[in-house]
């Protein structure tokens, strides 16, 4: 057992064995809005998680640009949160999970990785089995707007920052054209 601080998980979900992979399940239903998970751990910057074991490194999120929080205890019930395109649970905040929706008994919990990395450190091939599956998770996922509106509210909040300010430049962008139209400007 490594030293260190514990996640909290919600006592209405259990860790399960689940395809050879471990998975958290609720065992009670969960109300939309209710917590489910706290991690615990460290911040590291990408070198030193560069550095970890494995069975460490997979279970890390990144909190900024080159900044990533991750658990230093493998055995971390809340670390076997999977990824999910059709997520039930959602950030908030760094390090705070909560239902995006009313979470029946026997429901895997799944939460979008998108809305939490910029960085291909943890990109794969999605085997969710979701209808809205995007077949790939990657580091730029975030930037897709049909994830704003999906997810708002539910983004680190390294990474809604980053998303205002490409959807300002998008506002700005639409004005500048309007403007020039307006003035019957010839449009780049």
């Amino acid at each position: 057992m490594f030293p260190g601080p514990h996640s909290y998980l919600s006592p209405k979900l259990e860790v399960r064995a689940w395809y050879g992979q471990h998975g958290v399940f609720a065992v009670e239903p969960v109300k939309a809005g209710e917590l489910i998970s706290v991690w615990s751990g460290m911040v590291l910057n990408a070198e030193q998680l560069s550095q970890l074991p494995d069975e460490l490194r997979r279970h890390t999120i990144q909190v900024e640009d080159h900044l990533f929080y991750t658990s230093m205890r493998p055995d971390e019930p809340a670390d076997y949160i999977n990824h999910s395109c059709n997520p039930n649970a959602g950030l908030v905040g760094q390090l705070t999970l909560v239902a995006m929706r009313d979470i029946k008994p026997g429901e895997e919990i799944g939460f979008d990785y998108g809305t939490a990395d910029s960085t291909p450190y943890d990109e794969f091939e999605c085997q969710c089995g979701a209808a809205n599956c995007r077949g790939r998770v990657t580091g730029n996922d975030w930037r897709k707007p049909e994830l704003w509106q999906r997810y708002k509210g539910h983004f680190m909040p390294y990474l809604q920052r980053k998303i205002d300010r490409l959807q300002a430049q998008e506002k700005a962008a639409r004005k500048a054209t309007r403007m020039a139209m307006r003035m019957g400007m010839p449009q780049a």
